[in-house]
């Protein structure tokens, strides 16, 4: 049985804007994924990284991370904060 779907006023399917909208938010996750785990990896592991130098990179990770997802700051708080200060401490010997 085969069912279908009224259009919308605009002609578009309700399914496809949907699946639009979630591919669309798939594709800006990845890139924060993959920006996250670059920033992490330099803070890591490049030896001639300043601590100035550091901070700044995680702040402008922080700004692209709210640019890619308004309203998040608090899940960004909750995910990337606490790994990106671990990695600081950790590779600057803060406390």
């Amino acid at each position: 049985m085969e069912v279908q779907r009224a259009e919308q006023p605009d002609g578009e399917h309700n399914g496809r804007k949907d699946k639009d909208t979630n591919n669309e938010e798939a594709r800006r996750l990845r890139r924060l994924q993959v920006m996250m785990s670059m920033v992490m990896s330099v803070l890591s592991q490049d030896p001639d990284l300043t601590l100035e130098e550091a901070a700044e990179m995680a702040a402008n990770a922080r700004r692209a991370a709210l640019n890619m997802f308004p309203d998040k700051e608090l899940a960004y708080d909750l995910i990337y904060r606490p790994r990106l200060q671990r990695l600081m401490n950790e590779r600057f010997r803060l406390q």
